[in-house]
């Protein structure tokens, strides 16, 4: 059991990206906890810190990748004159690796060899327990073991400012049962096709629920939203680009559900306590599918692996990605109506 006085200064590193910025939450509450006098310091993205830099009882760190190595010299500078008692280098890539080098830490804690790559054994001294199957919030989570805090329940408690509240009241207003659909991750494989999608509104909209559609700014979202509103026969409510990181997890926490790929709105309405539908074909839903509850994702990994690797899921390398092109047409609209009903009989809404 590590001494709590002899920790005073810890670090976290992990930059990227929303879904994954969103597990580390628990660990940061879990650490204050046991740690209550220590100082936290979290090097996070620029777009990430949007959503959790108003975390309390931590300081941020800002690292905007756009800036490549200057950037990384900005990070540098911020930390030149100060030592940490630990690092949690939470992040394998080799930028995050070669980031990591300007932290002074007694104590570098990185991942297992397993989940390692591009050198990351090489800026750690210290690894996380190998475990196969993991959740990855579980696998964040982990990184407080070899500092002797234990696991517990997991709680996110974002803030959200009341700005965003009004926000998100605004455009749900009502008590009407609200679907909200988010249809775009960033990675364009793990999309599924805009006319299914409008199926997949036309009958909830048929069903009683009012629907609202969610992006970001960029052109490839609104290319999504505008493909979808052009197939759709009824009109969800456009939203596209209009939201922030907050005022969309505000939105979240209204909806009855959401509907998405596996994307960083996933796991936002998952941390607000939001029922999601996901749509995995991609990516194994019982590694990074909405971690509370995953009983209304569509799951058509195991299909993926048997058509496009020529094996079962069971026998690929826990966390393979099968970004293929076509892959999300294993998923049709009956599958995704099919855990829609489901759920609606669950919640008991629609008409």
């Amino acid at each position: 059991m590590t001494d709590r006085a002899a920790l005073r200064h810890l670090c976290l590193l992990r930059t990227s990206a929303i879904g994954d910025v969103t597990h580390v939450v628990p660990l940061v509450h879990r650490l204050r906890a046991h740690f209550p006098e220590a100082s936290l310091t979290w090097i996070v993205g620029k777009l990430e810190q949007r959503l959790v830099g108003d975390l309390p009882g931590v300081e941020f760190v800002v690292f905007d990748k756009a800036r490549g190595w200057a950037g990384m010299r900005a990070v540098r500078k911020a930390l030149a004159a100060r030592r940490f008692d630990a690092l949690l280098h939470m992040q394998v890539a080799l930028r995050s690796n070669l980031l990591s080098t300007a932290v002074h830490a007694d104590r570098r804690i990185g991942y297992d060899r397993e989940r390692s790559r591009d050198l990351h054994g090489w800026f750690v001294h210290e690894r996380i327990p190998a475990r196969r199957g993991e959740h990855v919030l579980d696998a964040i989570g982990s990184f407080a073991e070899p500092l002797g805090v234990p696991r517990g329940p997991v709680h996110w408690d974002i803030p959200v400012p009341d700005e965003a509240r009004d926000w998100a009241r605004e455009q749900i207003p009502i008590t009407a049962p609200t679907l909200v659909v988010s249809p775009s991750s960033s990675h364009a494989l793990r999309n599924w096709r805009a006319e299914r999608y409008a199926a997949v509104i036309d009958h909830a909209a048929a069903r009683g629920l009012r629907v609202l559609l969610t992006g970001g700014p960029s052109a490839s979202e609104r290319a999504m939203a505008d493909a979808i509103l052009a197939a759709a026969r009824t009109r969800p409510v456009d939203l596209t680009g209009r939201d922030t990181l907050k005022r969309a997890l505000a939105l979240f926490a209204r909806a009855d559900m959401v509907l998405t790929p596996d994307s960083g709105p996933m796991h936002m309405a998952n941390a607000v306590g939001t029922p999601v539908i996901g749509l995995h074909a991609a990516s194994n839903p019982a590694r990074s599918g909405p971690y509370s509850d995953r009983r209304w994702c569509v799951d058509r990994y195991d299909d993926a692996a048997r058509h496009f690797l020529h094996k079962p899921a069971r026998d690929l390398r826990w966390g393979t990605k099968i970004e293929r092109p076509g892959v999300m047409d294993l998923i049709g609209v009956s599958d995704v109506i099919e855990r829609m009903e489901a759920l609606m009989k669950h919640l008991g809404i629609g008409r």
